[in-house]
């Protein structure tokens, strides 16, 4: 008996992982076709990228745990590294866009990194 619900309780896991890991890749996919800007439509994709993905890789590795008692070192991995390079890429090619002066939208509120790229500038001549 104490075995079934343990089954049910990994199988609901399993099951709400993958759902919400699919849930932000299409949130994310619907971001990027939406979204007005560069920038905004990175931060959709960057972020969906890394919570969707992790999602469904921990699904997977919960599945094969389970089902197939084996701890598999490779899903592990490939949750550290997309955790650990999405984030870090995404802000990279905002960097490099900014930097290469694509504009932000209209109605864009607030540039925080104006006067800090403005010293970066000046200090470097």
């Amino acid at each position: 008996m104490n075995g079934t619900w343990i089954s049910i309780i990994f199988d609901l896991l399993i099951c709400i992982s993958l759902l919400l890991g699919t849930f932000f890749l299409i949130s994310g996919s619907l971001g990027v076709l939406r979204f007005p800007d560069v920038y905004t439509r990175l931060h959709a994709a960057t972020k969906s990228a890394t919570l969707g993905v992790a999602g469904i890789l921990i699904g997977a590795f919960l599945f094969m745990y389970v089902e197939h008692d084996v701890v598999s070192g490779k899903l592990l991995l490939g949750i550290f590294f997309i955790l650990l390079t999405a984030p870090v890429s995404g802000h990279m090619i905002g960097r490099a866009a900014y930097r290469s002066g694509v504009q932000l939208w209209d109605k864009s509120i607030h540039n925080e990194f104006k006067d800090v790229y403005q010293q970066s500038k000046d200090t470097s001549k």
